[in-house]
């Protein structure tokens, strides 16, 4: 019968692991999380500019409706 050659990982050995898996998953999902922040995201005048547009066309249909 063989022995059991293999154990669990202990603490080193587990650093190793997620540091790998870090430096693998983190940095290409980290740039993949910064491009779409950076798409989804005007400067905020512009968002309250559009914001005020629109409230000014809806207050302008209340009108037209009364």
């Amino acid at each position: 019968m063989l022995p059991l050659q293999f154990a669990i990982p202990g603490g080193p050995e587990l650093l190793v692991i997620l540091l790998i898996a870090i430096l693998l998953f983190g940095a290409p999902l980290l740039l993949v999380v910064l491009l779409i922040a950076k798409q989804g995201s005007g400067t905020d005048s512009d968002r309250v500019a559009e914001l005020e547009q629109r409230v000014e066309e809806l207050e302008a249909e209340l009108e037209e409706e009364r």
